[in-house]
């Protein structure tokens, strides 16, 4: 968390209360409350309704759940989160970089009012989708576009083409189990009862609140400059870019290692200091093949050889040029094993 956040939460839990409660410590909790919720909106850039959850997965599961939309279409990229709440959601196809098939969407959408989720960008490879491309495409038929924001950092480029957007505060320097849905209309959302206007019930994590908000008011690293460092070494190194060829996010970067599973660059990586991970951070653990490689075309094996790399708020110049430095060793390594 940045040291913003940690200061708020600190204060989050010194004037803790229920901020649904009449009496005065319960006002007062409320009112930080809503300063937090307009901060958070205005990060993003946001006019519409911003509801707090626990997290972008729960706000993917609420906004495939509760969105009043006949259709679900679902990209083959998406989050497991987005996967599962999708439940039996058409798939909308990528290309060979990841990034999806417009046209496969128009035909998807056919004319006919849907849900569509579409992520901002990738967890594991970092790529980027045009969402404004297809906000056209959905909203044309008279649909709703949710994005997976979860990676995005904290501006108002969603702010038009968007309908509903899953937010995580982790992936902003911000405390984990905290995120927000904006929507534009809740009209088109099914509510429940209970707290967040009725459609989230629950008692409000007060702390957690006040640290996501203080986290978007501070300004994050451009990593562009490090990544590109990274990608061209990777591929002077004998590895391979994954969704090179597309728009990414400055943070992520995804590389295979021909000839060397993943399983066994993470340790080597590991021993060097250096942490990394295989997939998606969430699935990290997981021996299934990468479905996102599998639908950009990949074969099992192929997938088993890639690991993630991102960056943080303190990675430096150093950082990078270790990694390198531990790459090339693998590398070598992994040469000598196939000869």
């Amino acid at each position: 968390m940045t040291a913003g956040a940690i200061a708020a939460v600190a204060r989050g839990q010194a004037i803790w209360a229920n901020p649904s409660s009449p009496h005065a410590e319960g006002r007062a909790a409320r009112a930080a409350l809503e300063e937090a919720r307009a901060a958070i909106a205005a990060a993003y850039g946001w006019r519409g309704e911003t509801l707090l959850t626990s997290g972008a997965s729960e706000s993917l599961a609420i906004a495939l759940g509760r969105t009043q939309a006949a259709r679900r279409i679902v990209s083959a990229v998406e989050h497991d989160a987005a996967i599962r709440a999708g439940g039996c959601a058409e798939t909308m196809p990528v290309n060979a970089d990841g990034v999806i098939d417009l046209a496969a969407l128009a035909r998807l959408v056919g004319g006919e009012a849907a849900l569509v989720c579409l992520q901002w960008c990738n967890s594991e490879t970092g790529v980027r989708q045009p969402i404004a491309a297809a906000a056209e495409i959905v909203h044309a038929a008279g649909g709703l576009l949710l994005v997976d924001a979860a990676q995005m950092p904290a501006s108002g480029e969603l702010a038009e083409p968007a309908d509903l957007v899953a937010l995580s505060a982790h992936k902003r320097g911000g405390p984990p189990g905290i995120g927000a849905l904006l929507v534009r209309d809740l009209a088109t959302l099914q509510p429940t009862g209970g707290q967040e206007r009725g459609y989230r019930p629950g008692t409000e994590n007060l702390p957690a609140i006040l640290g996501y908000a203080a986290a978007l008011g501070e300004a994050e690293p451009d990593h562009a400059a490090l990544r590109a460092q990274l990608d061209d070494a990777i591929r002077r190194s004998g590895g391979i870019v994954v969704g090179e060829g597309a728009a990414r996010h400055p943070a992520i970067g995804s590389y295979r290692l021909p000839g060397l599973a993943a399983s066994a660059q993470l340790i080597r990586f590991d021993l060097a200091g250096i942490a990394v991970s295989a997939g998606s951070a969430c699935a990290s653990g997981s021996l299934k093949p990468s479905h996102v490689l599998r639908a950009m075309g990949w074969d099992e094996e192929q997938t088993r050889e890639v690991i993630r790399v991102s960056f943080g708020r303190t990675t430096t110049d150093a950082d990078v040029d270790r990694f390198i430095a531990a790459w090339r060793d693998v590398a070598r390594q992994a040469r000598r094993l196939a000869a």
